[in-house]
């Protein structure tokens, strides 16, 4: 499993400024980093996976968004023309990406999962917390360095939610 440790060393190497916060107690997922650092959600970032089922077959897809703007299933399956979407299962989570689940950093995912980043993310410079892959830290850094790190199809949504558009790039596979 990817830690802290792991992110860190990389972004060093990368020569991006950020800092490993120490949490005062120990959390169980994403949702909680605004109580335990006193944060806005909308400055607390989340990984989601699913479980898409397309007509390709099965498989995980990650949406980083923030904690207040969560994705919502059908929104992701309306974009990806997906027949079906669930929540992934904590083992598919783990497996996917490498992390805890609950506590999937957007950093360092594997080149062959799918991940949409939502695109209220991009229009932002403010610092960002996100999970390490551990229950006690926090990544903190700059919105605009995280999603040029992210290697991921930025996506709309906000816009989304009402219009529910199919995008036009397949799944990774």
């Amino acid at each position: 499993m990817k830690d802290a440790l792991a992110i860190h060393r990389w972004l060093l190497a990368h020569q991006v400024h950020h800092e490993i916060v120490r949490l005062p107690s120990a959390m169980t997922c994403a949702e909680e980093l605004p109580e335990l650092l006193a944060a806005s959600p909308a400055t607390c970032v989340a990984v989601t996976v699913f479980e898409v089922t397309t007509r390709l077959g099965r498989q995980p897809v990650a949406v980083v968004a923030s904690v207040d703007s969560p994705p919502m299933p059908g929104v992701v399956g309306g974009i990806l023309g997906a027949r079906r979407v669930r929540p992934a299962s904590a083992f598919t989570v783990n497996s996917a990406t490498d992390y805890a689940a609950g506590l999937v950093c957007p950093l360092l995912l594997p080149d062959g999962l799918t991940v949409l980043v939502d695109g209220r993310l991009a229009n932002s410079d403010e610092v960002v917390h996100t999970p390490t892959g551990e229950r006690r830290t926090a990544l903190l850094i700059r919105a605009d360095h995280l999603l040029t790190l992210v290697s991921g199809k930025t996506i709309d949504l906000a816009q989304s939610r009402s219009r529910r558009e199919q995008a036009t790039f397949p799944l990774a596979g």
